[in-house]
């Protein structure tokens, strides 16, 4: 018997997926971590880091629709996948080069090679998801993905803080532009070694991730009333809120607080490590408390976690804003999971997720828009009523804004959201997460992937995510 499945051609093939996931996130936590901090190194302005943090994937999130599309015309999930591997391997080579080769353009190549990046990634994405759905026996599910998961977790840390260390030696040194090339050559190598591994799992005949349209006018008003409708609304404007001040603490840090790259990914990876120790007891407060209750308290705790950076600059103190904003967002990102994936009926599931996917990356976009925009033009002394505020930075302010959009938004919309019938009161489908992104203001970045209950463990509760 294999370690993850009988079959032993599918047992090789998950063996081959653990290690395209470790490989992978040597990528995601030792080089995507760094994409604003190369267009940094090139002087980029509040609004330029803005569109970098929140354009590309907000196109990206358009390629997940391509990916469904082309499996219905390509009819193998395999080809798809690799496809999107490699386009996300190759943009790592403009993004390096160009910028060096014609400098006075340096900011808008990296933006365009990060949209080639993530219009990759999330194109193969459906594809995986549907290839391991069919490849891992669903009673070894959990198991298998917590695995995998913890197991990329620990590399995709470990590598953020090799890169980080890197980074900050070769500019002790004075070259700091050799240090971002290794870091993006280790990930380059790290995705063809990931690429190697996708090219030699099976892929057997089954539910192609496939695009089917329904009529929009008939779409439209079977979503419009929608408990689905109401939480995405309210997760889409929260985003909105988020992508005010998400993009620019990268910015706050090296720029205007002058941390080094070494104190820089220190503060950064607490969020990440604190998100990865506190998944799994969130997952038991979601059985015995309930999404409502996890998602109620998380989303009121959201506007306090930007305020945090108006008071000090002074690394100690934002370690610790960091480690609560890791716990914060742990939760809520598991709880709003587990919303959305209950309440989309498995046969529009592709369709509706990337919508959702599409609203939320949307509203990132415009927030991140205005946050960069006001970034450039917020002065550092502001008077009012014969009072005046002087900050270290005019991103400060964005911090404020940021928080106080969260409040109204958390105040506005989230009694109505969980108030609403027809949602569901626990965790009622048992969910598996795989890392897919590590940003040094995001932390980790979930997929998940849903089960049927299985009646062969009654031991489980119903809704267990602690796998």
């Amino acid at each position: 018997m294999g370690r993850h499945a009988e079959d032993p051609i599918i047992d090789r093939s998950l063996q081959h997926s653990v290690k395209d996931g470790v490989a992978y996130t040597v990528l995601s936590g030792g080089t995507e971590s760094w994409f604003s901090a190369w267009a940094l190194h090139f002087q980029a302005g509040a609004s330029q880091i803005g569109l970098l943090a929140s354009l590309p994937p907000l196109l990206g999130s358009l390629s997940q629709l391509l990916g469904a599309w082309l499996g219905r015309r390509a009819g193998r999930r395999r080809v798809i996948i690799l496809t999107g591997a490699g386009l996300q391997a190759a943009a790592l080579v403009p993004m390096a080069l160009l910028p060096l080769l014609l400098p006075a353009h340096a900011v808008p190549l990296i933006i365009l090679s990060a949209v080639m990046y993530f219009g990759g990634v999330n194109m193969a994405s459906p594809q995986w998801s549907s290839l391991m759905g069919d490849l891992v026996p669903e009673d070894r599910r959990g198991r298998y993905f917590g695995m995998r998961t913890r197991l990329c977790s620990i590399t995709g840390f470990s590598a953020l803080a090799i890169s980080g260390l890197t980074l900050d030696q070769f500019t002790r040194w004075q070259l700091t532009t050799v240090g971002f090339l290794l870091i993006f050559a280790s990930g380059l190598s790290a995705r063809l070694i990931s690429i190697w591994h996708l090219s030699r799992m099976h892929d057997p005949p089954g539910s192609v991730a496939a695009l089917r349209l329904p009529p929009l006018g008939q779409l439209w008003q079977r979503v419009k009333s929608s408990p689905f409708a109401r939480f995405s609304l309210f997760f889409s404007a929260m985003q909105f809120g988020v992508g005010i001040a998400s993009p620019f603490f990268v910015l706050f840090m090296l720029r205007d607080l002058g941390f080094s790259y070494r104190t820089f990914m220190i503060v950064s990876a607490v969020s990440v490590f604190v998100q990865f120790l506190t998944l799994n007891r969130w997952g038991q407060l979601s059985d015995s408390l309930g999404n409502r209750r996890i998602l109620l308290g998380t989303g009121i705790l959201l506007p306090l976690l930007p305020a945090l950076w108006l008071f000090s600059g002074h690394p100690i103190y934002l370690i610790m804003v960091q480690a609560l904003s890791g716990t914060v967002w742990a939760g809520y990102s598991l709880s709003a999971g587990n919303f959305v994936y209950d309440l989309i009926p498995p046969e529009r599931r592709v369709v509706l997720m990337a919508l959702h996917g599409m609203g939320s990356g949307l509203a990132m976009f415009l927030g991140a828009l205005l946050g960069g925009w006001l970034g450039d033009w917020l002065p550092v002394s502001i008077g009012l009523a014969g009072l005046h505020w002087t900050v270290a930075s005019p991103l400060v302010w964005l911090f404020l804004i940021s928080g106080l959009a969260r409040l109204a938004i958390a105040v506005l919309l989230l009694p109505r959201l969980l108030d609403s019938s027809g949602i569901p009161d626990g965790a009622a489908t048992p969910l598996v997460w795989r890392v897919t992104r590590m940003l040094p203001q995001a932390g980790l970045i979930f997929d998940l992937i849903g089960r049927r209950p299985l009646e062969k463990e009654p031991s489980r509760r119903k809704g267990s995510v602690r796998d």
